[in-house]
């Protein structure tokens, strides 16, 4: 009988598989991986870490990467583009922001693919506040969920267009946070009303999307009692209100925001419906911990998983360098290198 797949998505230490993750990968069979800038040095490395992922586990794995442009990139220069930040990119040319934002994430998604990597951790569909920590602001698209929603699916299409599965974060909104949820945990005091007028209204419009990632902020007009990702009343929110069917990963498993060690944190976010669990920091004491304690995938969520490996194509066939002058051209002279 095969083995089952592993509800968790794993980094690993280096710019090399090492013997000792390859094993433990081998056993563990982690559904995917996630890759930082320390696993990152240039093409053709990269290439070969891909293959090596995926040969630990003996198939085509999703490989993900927090690939949005701006502060938020793992590969750059000089072998990958720099971009704009998404919100400084949108404020370039508002009337052609879907379109650029388009652009810019096909181009992603043909520099991603080159190199064995088909997810992105992208769109991130937080609407932005005058409060908006700036860990977040500029990596977000817009100041009302309209302009987020549209630029949003621009770019989980620019994605899927090019082969690369979209994660749709931070379900079900970080906007109003202001607090950095990888140092302490955000509470949000907004009333139900207004998180459903602006927060999730814009994450109902993308509730499509294959892939979602959970958000570490207490909602406290809704459940004070706990973060969105351990909080059972939150996911069935994100299920039967906003919509979200699909795979949903917690965020970072790593991060402060979070209390307990590894292994209680595994617990919470699955005991409150949470499909998969993300872990980033490639320290494989902490992966046996959270492997032992999330086993294999329920049978839901394993059909969700299943439903979005079926989401990843070929990619078009495109002119990479005529999409490149197009979005030069529409965002008047900012151009990214």
């Amino acid at each position: 009988m095969a083995r089952g797949q592993g509800a968790y998505i794993f980094g690993c230490a280096g710019e090399r598989l090492l013997d000792e993750e390859a094993a433990f990968f081998a056993q563990a069979n982690p559904w995917g991986f996630i890759l930082f800038a320390r696993n990152i040095y240039n093409p053709e490395q990269l290439r070969r870490l891909t293959d090596d992922l995926r040969s630990a586990v003996g198939r085509e794995a999703v490989i993900t990467i927090d690939q949005e442009g701006g502060r938020v990139e793992r590969m750059t220069p000089p072998h990958w583009h720099h971009w704009l930040a998404p919100l400084d990119q949108v404020a370039a040319n508002p009337a052609q922001a879907v379109r650029s934002m388009y652009l810019r994430t096909r181009i992603i998604a043909d520099e991603l693919r080159s190199v064995g990597i088909d997810s992105n951790c992208s769109p991130c569909a937080d609407v932005v506040t005058p409060q908006t920590h700036a860990v977040l602001r500029n990596r977000c698209y817009g100041e009302d969920a309209s302009t987020v929603a549209s630029v949003g699916r621009a770019v989980a299409d620019g994605l899927l267009d090019g082969g690369v599965l979209p994660v749709l974060k931070h379900i079900p909104g970080h906007g109003r946070a202001t607090l950095d949820s990888h140092l302490e945990l955000p509470r949000v005091s907004a009333s139900r009303d207004d998180l459903d007028a602006v927060d999730f209204a814009a994450m109902k419009a993308l509730a499509d999307l294959p892939l979602g990632m959970s958000a570490h902020i207490v909602y406290q007009d809704i459940d004070a009692s706990g973060p969105a990702t351990t909080s059972p009343v939150m996911t069935r929110l994100i299920r039967d209100d906003i919509g979200f069917g699909g795979l949903l990963m917690t965020d970072d498993l790593s991060m402060q925001a979070l209390d307990g060690d590894v292994t209680q944190r595994t617990r919470a976010s699955l005991a409150a419906g949470m499909d998969m669990i993300l872990h980033c920091n490639g320290e494989i004491a902490e992966m046996e911990l959270v492997a032992g304690e999330a086993g294999t995938f329920t049978t839901p969520a394993q059909a969700r998983a299943d439903a979005a490996l079926n989401r990843r194509k070929s990619p078009d066939i495109i002119d990479i360098p005529a999409l490149e002058a197009e979005l030069a051209g529409l965002i008047g002279g900012r151009s990214n290198d």
